[in-house]
């Protein structure tokens, strides 16, 4: 599988566009050669650098397989496309929430799941509840990810 954002490269800096110092809208990503039996997609982002542990500011599944990607600044809606659902992130809120690091540079994860399955599960579950709904259907996993830092954003 091949996954990416066309607006950043990988390991490379996350557009301010992207973040809560922009317009915290969420950026597009491209996805290919899925694995064959793909049923459905699952996307995570989050951070791993938080200080109390990962921060999860992403969380959408049963996205269609034939999806080749989502456009930048996807719908906040629960159900943002017809049977695609937008988990909680860690404010608690089913859609994306940008990079916004309390102090130095973090990574900011996007994994992306091919699922032999659609999952079982509403928007706006949890993502204890995702990971759970997804364990045994992972047909092929793939992720990249980019950085961003505060300190040399003009306020």
């Amino acid at each position: 599988m091949k996954f990416f954002s066309p607006a950043f490269a990988a390991s490379e800096e996350i557009p301010v566009k992207y973040t809560c110092d922009g317009e915290d809208i969420s950026p597009p990503l491209q996805w290919s050669n899925l694995p064959e039996g793909t049923k459905s997609l699952a996307m995570i982002c989050d951070d791993p650098d938080a200080p109390n542990g990962v921060w999860d500011h992403w969380l959408i599944f049963n996205i269609s397989p034939e999806s080749t990607g989502l456009e930048e600044n996807t719908p906040k809606q629960f159900d943002p496309f017809r049977g695609v659902g937008h988990g909680l992130n860690s404010w608690q809120k089913a859609y994306y929430g940008g990079p916004c690091p309390p102090s130095g540079q973090h990574r900011y994860y996007f994994k992306l799941y091919a699922l032999d399955a659609r999952l079982r599960i509403k928007p706006g579950a949890a993502k204890g509840a995702i990971l759970r709904a997804m364990e045994g259907h992972i047909l092929e996993k793939v992720h990249f990810f980019g950085v961003y830092s505060r300190e040399n954003v003009k306020k």
